[in-house]
C-alpha cells in the first residue's frame, strides 16, 4: 500500500493580478490587495478565486510497507514549477492513494490550475479507465471513488451543511489541531519572509489530516483497535526520531 496525505498552502498569483488588471508599477503587496478588493466587491468575500493562487508549499505524508514519513516537497527556496511537478511525480511513480481535507474543493483544484501553468504533465494522474482499465471505477477525479479521499467531503455525507474544518475535528479527537498559525496568516507570513514557518504549519496541517484519516479507518473497519494504535505508535515514533521543533511541539499537543 502507498498512501499520500497531502495539503498546500497558497499567496495570491501577484504576476496573474499585474497582468491581467494592467498594474504594472505597483508592489506586490499593492497588487494582492487591489485582487482581494475586487474580489470582495464581487463576491463579498477576499477569498481569491481558485485560479487565482499560488502554490508556496506542498506537505505529504507517505504511508508504505513498514514506514511512516512526512515532509515539505523542494526546498525553501524552491519555486512553485519544481514543488508542484514533484507532487505530480510522486502520483507517477507511486500510484498512492491520496488523503485530503477538502483537497476535491481546494487543493486539487488549485494543484490542476498551477500544473497548466507550468506546462507539467501527469498523465496517471488524470488516468480515467483509456490506458488503465483499474482507473475506469477508481480514479483520483472521481469524488465518489476512494483512489483520492476528502474527508471533508466524505465524513459530511457529500452534504455542504455537514462539513467542518480540519482544526475543529482534530481537536474533537484529540489531535493538535492548528498550532498557533492558519491559513490565513500565509500571505502575512510570505510577505515577512517567513517560508520555513509557513512550510511547518503546512507539516502539521498535513499530520492532523493523516490522524484523522486513520480514525476515519478505524470507524470503516480497515483498521482493528491494535492496528489502530500501531499505526499511532509508528506516526509517534516517526516525529520523534525527525526531533524538529515544529513536530515536538505537535507530539506534545497530541492527547489522543
Amino acid at each position: 500500500m502507498h498512501c499520500f496525505s497531502f495539503d498546500i498552502e497558497t499567496v495570491p498569483d501577484v504576476e496573474f493580478g499585474r497582468r491581467f488588471w494592467d498594474l504594472d508599477g505597483l508592489a506586490d503587496d499593492d497588487i494582492a490587495t487591489a485582487m482581494m478588493f475586487k474580489r470582495q466587491q464581487s463576491a463579498g468575500t477576499d477569498f481569491l478565486p481558485l485560479h487565482q493562487h499560488r502554490i508556496v508549499a506542498i506537505s505529504v505524508t507517505f504511508r508504505t510497507a513498514d514506514t511512516f514519513k512526512v515532509w515539505s516537497l523542494g526546498d525553501a527556496d524552491s519555486d512553485e514549477a519544481e514543488i508542484v511537478q514533484r507532487f505530480f511525480d510522486g502520483i507517477e511513480r507511486y500510484t498512492p492513494d491520496l488523503v485530503s481535507w477538502n483537497g476535491g474543493g481546494f487543493d486539487l483544484p488549485v494543484l490542476h490550475y498551477r500544473a497548466l501553468r507550468h506546462g507539467i504533465q501527469a498523465p496517471r494522474y488524470w488516468e480515467i479507465g483509456d490506458g488503465d482499465r483499474d482507473f475506469k471505477w477508481n480514479n483520483y477525479l472521481s469524488r465518489f471513488h476512494w483512489r483520492h479521499v476528502d474527508l471533508m467531503d466524505v465524513i459530511a455525507g457529500f452534504q455542504p451543511r455537514g462539513r467542518a474544518s480540519l482544526d475543529q475535528m482534530a481537536v474533537m479527537l484529540g489531535f493538535p489541531g492548528k498550532l498557533g498559525m492558519s491559513g490565513d496568516k500565509v500571505w502575512d507570513t510570505y510577505r515577512e519572509g517567513g517560508i520555513k514557518k509557513i512550510r511547518d504549519y503546512c507539516e502539521t496541517d498535513v499530520l492532523n489530516t493523516w490522524l484523522v484519516f486513520l480514525r476515519f479507518e478505524f470507524m470503516r473497519g480497515n483498521l482493528d483497535e491494535k492496528g489502530l494504535q500501531r499505526e499511532y505508535a509508528l506516526v509517534r515514533s516517526t516525529l520523534e526520531k525527525m526531533d524538529h521543533e515544529h513536530l515536538n511541539e505537535f507530539l506534545a499537543a497530541w492527547t489522543a
